[in-house]
């Protein structure tokens, strides 16, 4: 099976860059696309930030800022075409419900383990996009 756009979710957890990494090496030895997202998740912000139209596009602009690092270690390690993406929502239905059907990549790469909360120790998300996607999905641990 040939993979010619992948996407992989960051949040900078050890798994995520374990997934970025094995992403970069997996685009690069097939002259794939590699798509990076990263997804604001709304239960991190309050509801007096959430009303703040400056607070939301400032965190907005520095996940942007943030995923243009992970933009510039792919490239410097050889995928040629490398795109960014944020989004807002939870991350698995988010991925699974909105990206995929809108950049429609033939792979999706994710760690295991979540950066942070309860989710992290039951890899919810990481379940939640193996069973629903509908692409295949490689789990990295």
């Amino acid at each position: 099976m040939n993979f010619n756009k992948i996407l992989v979710g960051v949040d900078d957890s050890a798994d995520a860059l374990k997934a970025f990494d094995y992403a970069i090496n997996f685009a690069k030895q097939n002259s794939a696309e590699l798509d990076i997202i990263s997804v604001l998740e709304e239960h991190d912000i309050n509801v007096y930030e959430s009303l703040d139209k400056d607070f939301i596009h400032g965190k907005y602009r520095d996940l942007a800022e943030h995923l243009t690092k992970y933009q510039h270690q792919a490239q410097e390690a050889g995928v040629s075409q490398v795109n960014t993406l944020t989004a807002k929502g939870n991350p698995g239905e988010t991925i699974v419900k909105q990206i995929i059907p809108q950049l429609q990549p033939d792979l999706l790469i994710i760690g295991s383990l979540a950066k942070k909360g309860l989710a992290r120790h039951l890899g919810s998300q990481a379940a939640y996009m193996a069973k629903y996607a509908p692409i295949s999905v490689w789990v990295i641990r």
